[in-house]
C-alpha cells in the first residue's frame, strides 16, 4: 500500500523552509541594520565643489539623523573617481566620514579605464572597496532600499 503525505504535512514542511530559509533585506545585508535611512550617493564629477558637496551631504544626514541611524555609502565612478584619490584633498574628511560608517565604493571599470589613460593604476584612499561597476553598485544599493541622491 502506497502512503500520501498528509496535507498537514507539507504545510509544516513549507513553513519550516519559509522561516530556515536565509532572507536578505536591506536592514539584514546592511551593516547598520538598525539604521532608519540608507542612502547612497553618486560621485561622477571631478568638479572639487561638487566633491566637497557630496561629502557635506553625509555628513549633514549623519549630523541629522545620527551615525547609528543613517547607512551612507558614497559609490565614485567615471571622473569622479577623482575623489577616492589618495591624494585627493578631501582625504581627511573621507576618513573622518569613514569612522562614522560611511563606505566609500571605487568603480573598478573606471580604474582599469583610468589606469590605461594615466599609465599606471591610481593610488586610491585606503578607506575605498572596489567593486566592479560603479552603477551596478547604486542599482543593487536601490534594490536594497538605499534612496539614490546626486548632489
Amino acid at each position: 500500500m502506497k502512503k500520501t503525505v498528509q496535507p498537514i504535512a507539507w504545510l509544516a514542511v513549507l513553513l519550516l523552509v519559509a522561516f530556515a530559509a536565509p532572507s536578505v533585506s536591506a536592514a539584514e545585508s546592511s551593516p547598520k541594520p538598525f539604521a532608519e535611512k540608507r542612502v547612497v550617493l553618486q560621485m561622477s564629477d571631478e568638479d572639487p565643489f561638487k566633491q566637497t558637496l557630496v561629502l557635506n551631504v553625509a555628513n549633514n544626514l549623519i549630523k541629522h539623523y545620527g551615525p547609528d541611524k543613517v547607512d551612507i555609502e558614497i559609490v565614485a565612478f567615471g571622473p569622479g573617481l577623482r575623489l577616492l584619490f589618495a591624494d585627493n584633498a578631501n582625504k581627511g574628511r573621507i576618513g573622518d566620514l569613514s569612522q562614522q560608517g560611511v563606505r566609500f565604493a571605487a568603480c573598478e571599470n573606471t580604474i582599469a579605464n583610468m589606469s590605461r589613460i594615466l599609465g599606471g593604476e591610481p593610488a586610491l584612499n585606503a578607506n575605498a572597496v572596489r567593486v566592479s561597476a560603479g552603477v551596478v553598485r547604486i542599482l543593487d544599493l536601490e534594490g536594497e532600499g538605499y534612496t539614490l541622491i546626486r548632489p
